[in-house]
């Protein structure tokens, strides 16, 4: 059993899991364990199994999967077959009783929030955060009916015109990283009271307008996924071969902002 890392631009995707008929990440990674024989078509590796499932637009620097495979199976030879917007870049052998998604001791996501100095009060937003640190049922910051009780820890951190959000946990509740982001940033520019996050964490269902709901998927990235006694080797070819794609990717959109600003200035004259 191997498991391996793998990065990803979720943008082009509607989320990670597969679902008929539509792009996704794991689409993509059981594709190229076909082409390159893992497993008969249509068929899934033995023993396969994925770290999370990230959202439609969400992307990943440490998702994880793991399945039978050969040795020659190396993030190299997966790159080989995988489009530019998923990489492999480390890989670690596992017992085959590994389950990547079942095993992890804690997970982390860091969300890139726009938030410009003068229409956003950090000490508000970090009041928020402390506030949603340590054991609560956040019933209101996600979808889910079950498994609302979780304990989160992370950080806030002011880097220009963003404020990242780290968020981590042994696991997550759907969307409740990017509700937790919306909670801070409508506190944190005084949309709401900060008494608001007493109500998100008390026993009444919020609902409608009183309700949370999710930020942008886009800026969300899952960047950490921890198992115990596994230690990942980077592959350098492979790891270069990310760099690499994410250098690309990362030129394009700012050639686009480029062009956008352009368009915005004109009209703006």
């Amino acid at each position: 059993m191997r498991a391996f890392r793998i990065a990803y631009d979720g943008r082009p995707y509607y989320g990670f899991q597969r679902q008929p008929d539509v792009p996704t990440v794991e689409d993509a990674i059981l594709d190229a364990c076909r082409d390159l024989g893992v497993c008969e078509s249509e068929a899934v590796p033995e023993g396969y199994a994925a770290a999370g499932r990230t959202d439609a637009g969400v992307s990943a620097l440490a998702q994880t999967v793991a399945f039978e495979c050969p040795g020659w199976c190396t993030p190299r030879a997966l790159n080989s077959e995988l489009p530019g917007t998923v990489r492999a870049w480390a890989a670690a052998d596992v017992p085959d009783d590994f389950h990547a998604r079942h095993l992890p001791t804690r997970r982390e996501y860091v969300y890139e929030l726009y938030a410009p100095t003068g229409t956003f009060d950090d000490e508000r937003a970090r009041a928020v955060f402390d506030a949603l640190r340590g054991e609560h049922d956040f019933h209101n910051l996600t979808p889910d009916d079950w498994g609302t009780v979780r304990t989160i820890d992370g950080d806030l951190t002011r880097d220009g015109d963003f404020l990242v959000c780290r968020v981590e946990a042994g696991g997550f509740a759907r969307e409740l990283v990017r509700r937790l982001v919306s909670l801070v940033r409508s506190v944190a520019t005084e949309a709401a009271p900060m008494s608001k996050v007493d109500d998100v964490l008390g026993p009444e269902h919020l609902k409608g307008p009183a309700g949370v709901p999710p930020a942008p998927p886009t800026p969300l990235v899952l960047t950490g996924v921890d198992y115990p006694d596994v230690e990942f080797r980077l592959d350098p070819d492979a790891a270069e071969s990310t760099i690499r794609a994410f250098d690309e990717q990362a030129l394009e959109d700012r050639i686009g902002w480029r062009v956008g600003s352009r368009i915005r200035d004109g009209v703006d004259e």
